[in-house]
């Protein structure tokens, strides 16, 4: 995550680009950080990283006890900018509820971003479950099925390209974490049209998700369905929702422009 050997534009701002990935590093698994920690995950100096810090903190974007940081609720105001003016998201959100409310599981819809998968809508069936993600959360492409179905719009080369840059790590014990293997997982949803995720990201979770294309047949998305592990087998999974699925990516097709 360092600026070694970029080039930028005369007009970057490199000390705005420094605070955002400050911002950036605050996840689900890393909710609270110190000045270590920070300056590890972005690869900036100590001191660097305790003036970026301090900045937000000082505009309210950050809290902190004297030792660690965690965001502030005014971060949610860089969000709402894309929400409330964006038409994705909100043309997006029937479809997920619909599906949601059909197969009573939690659907997702996601972008490619970086190496992760962005959530930009988001509707909890009945069973819900204890991943806890929402819009604005974040999954690892290479071992979610979201991720999976995006990748699997790109050529061949580049899949193994993007995911040699990746770092493959280990979210459970069921998780791929060498390149050939994780390559295998996006070929079969390019194979199938269909990719999936057993128990890789979270013990107990299934996940299918199927790409959505525009109307140029450019796929820049993803939409997802999660089980409970305990309720029914991957197999029995595809059986009952799939064409669900299937059948909400055909009304995203139809009704949500990504650009």
């Amino acid at each position: 995550m360092t600026d070694q050997g970029r080039s930028h534009p005369r007009d970057f701002v490199a000390s705005l680009d420094k605070g955002l990935k400050v911002l950036l590093c605050f996840e689900r698994k890393h909710s609270k950080l110190n000045l270590s920690e920070v300056a590890r995950l972005t690869g900036y100096t100590p001191a660097t990283a305790r003036r970026l810090l301090m900045t937000l903190q000082e505009l309210d974007y950050l809290h902190s006890d004297g030792k660690r940081f965690w965001v502030a609720p005014r971060t949610l105001l860089l969000a709402r900018p894309y929400l409330m003016s964006r038409p994705a998201p909100q043309l997006a959100q029937p479809v997920l509820d619909k599906l949601a409310d059909r197969t009573r599981q939690s659907a997702s819809l996601g972008l490619l971003l970086d190496q992760e998968v962005l959530i930009i809508a988001r509707s909890t069936g009945q069973r819900t479950l204890s991943t806890g993600l929402g819009i604005g959360s974040r999954l690892p492409a290479f071992c979610s099925a979201i991720g999976r179905a995006v990748l699997s719009t790109l050529p061949r080369a580049d899949v193994v390209r993007y995911l040699t840059g990746t770092s493959l790590d280990a979210y459970t014990r069921m998780t791929v974490r060498d390149v050939a293997s994780a390559a295998d997982q996006v070929e079969h949803c390019r194979d199938h049209g269909w990719a999936e995720c057993d128990e890789e990201l979270e013990l107990g979770v299934r996940c299918i998700a199927v790409p959505v294309s525009s109307l140029a047949d450019k796929t820049i998305a993803a939409v997802s369905l999660s089980v409970r592990a305990e309720r029914m087998t991957m197999n029995a999974f595809r059986q009952a929702h799939l064409a669900a699925i299937l059948e909400a990516r055909d009304e995203l097709k139809a009704t949500v422009n990504f650009e």
